[in-house]
């Protein structure tokens, strides 16, 4: 069996958050192989653990990725401050006398934004609406590597490194079975400090809100990076909470079209023409989105990567970029309009050196600054008695089950897999235990309570 068969066998996806199929990804050719290893999501430690205490995991990971794709040059992209994990990794590409580099990024965000490391590392722009192999590199985020080494050895992707941090008693890394209960991943770190907190699934920035009831109704996935409790008067969670009429309403008449939302956007700064000021003018003078829709400003919307710089740091006025690109997506989704990609070079603006926005600055405007600097170097093991599979977590079609309801797994035995000619990968049971087939997940009850 060969590697991407391995990595499709063991149910392999980017666990940067986006979820797209590793054997796909892989399967091309590419002069640089690039390692998202940046993990620029304040708050966050998975990704800073497995470099300290998998180092030679995932230096292996990497050699067999890199050879797959035929890359020239394999690159490890971290922050220049995680000293630690560069003198790890060092050690592990030494002992593997691996030709691996490694390259130190300066602390800003979104250094882990897949375009912006290629842009760093390469020089090149990724094209707008393109991907990095537009410009010669494939970039995995640095666990997905790390299940890579693992696939190889046969060990399919059921278990998942992830964060639990902020208003808990004991901030830790986890290593759970995929389908553990967030309630029990709290629990776990200790439990919450003080019950009026709202729970993010992933980075502080990127990631979803849920109230504590929701969250007894989530499970993690292959994606899940990290389970954050943040009070709810934070300004991450206050703001996301501003009616969509009140957002639109205050763009309209507060904008002082200052420019400071497209001078610091990471993607307008890598030479995209995305100018989030311009389409704050446009809908302040348009009578309705419909009026102007085709204009090119408007559909420059869809290279919004989202990642929040305009209104987090950026905007005077408190105003919300993001949030209104958002609602402009959308409404160019609901029109079938997209944007056509062009037949051009574009290369990062000169000022993009000094315009980046520093990690922890912008961590204080979201109110998280007090989490910001715990060091975390613990990491406890699960095993719950009871795990919910969905059979989407990925980009793709869902997975279709294999076994039926009654059926009897063992943990690594495979329990769905992508439908013929569809874009997907396989899913493996967590745990060993007793199969319930539902709708849109498989829940496998079984092993010993954590």
């Amino acid at each position: 069996m060969g590697l991407l068969e391995q990595i499709k066998a063991a149910g392999i996806v980017g666990c940067g958050g986006a979820g797209f199929p590793t054997h796909v990804k892989l399967d091309c050719k590419a002069d640089w192989y690039l390692i998202n290893a940046a993990e620029c999501e304040p708050l966050l430690r998975t990704d800073r653990w497995l470099m300290k205490h998998k180092a030679d995991e995932v230096v292996a990971g990497a050699k067999l990725a890199a050879k797959q794709v035929g890359a020239k040059r394999c690159v490890f992209a971290l922050k220049e401050t995680y000293t630690e994990e560069i003198a790890s990794l060092e050690a592990a590409i030494k002992k593997a006398k691996s030709s691996a580099e490694i390259y130190k990024m300066k602390n800003y965000y979104p250094a882990g934004d897949e375009q912006m490391i290629t842009c760093d590392i390469t020089g090149k722009t990724v094209p707008p609406a393109g991907i990095p192999r537009d410009a010669g590199a494939v970039v995995s985020n640095l666990t997905t590597v790390y299940e890579i080494g693992q696939a190889a050895k046969g060990i399919p992707f059921t278990m998942k490194y992830l964060t639990v941090t902020g208003e808990v008693a004991h901030p830790t890394v986890l290593c759970v079975p995929l389908g553990t209960p967030f309630a029990q991943c709290i629990e776990a770190a200790g439990g919450l400090t003080r019950p009026d907190c709202r729970i993010i699934a992933g980075g502080p920035l990127m990631g979803k809100q849920y109230t504590l009831e929701q969250m007894e109704d989530l499970y993690v996935t292959k994606t899940t990076s990290g389970i954050l409790a943040i009070p709810e008067d934070a300004p991450v969670i206050t703001e996301k909470e501003v009616p969509l009429r009140s957002i639109l309403r205050r763009a309209k008449t507060s904008c002082i079209q200052c420019e400071r939302c497209t001078e610091l956007c990471p993607r307008y700064l890598s030479g995209h023409p995305l100018q989030p000021h311009k389409i704050m003018r446009k809908l302040a003078y348009a009578d309705g989105i419909e009026e102007v829709l085709q204009d090119e400003s408007i559909l420059n919307a869809q290279l919004c990567s989202e990642c929040g710089v305009c209104e987090t740091y950026a905007c005077p006025m408190g105003l919300a970029p993001r949030q209104v690109n958002q609602y402009v997506k959308g409404e160019l989704a609901k029109a079938k309009l997209r944007y056509q990609k062009k037949d051009e070079e574009y290369h990062a603006r000169p000022e993009r050196s000094y315009r980046r926005a520093p990690s922890k600055r912008i961590a204080t405007r979201l109110g998280v600054a007090q989490y910001y600097d715990y060091k975390i170097d613990d990491c406890a093991t699960l095993n719950p008695a009871e795990v919910h599979l969905a059979l989407r977590q990925h980009i793709g079609a869902a997975c279709v089950p294999v076994v039926k309801t009654g059926d009897q797994v063992e943990a690594g035995q495979l329990i769905a897999q992508s439908p013929e000619g569809g874009l997907g990968t396989s899913l493996c049971a967590s745990i060993s235990g007793t199969v319930t087939v539902c709708e849109n997940e498989i829940v496998i009850r079984g092993g010993d309570k954590a």
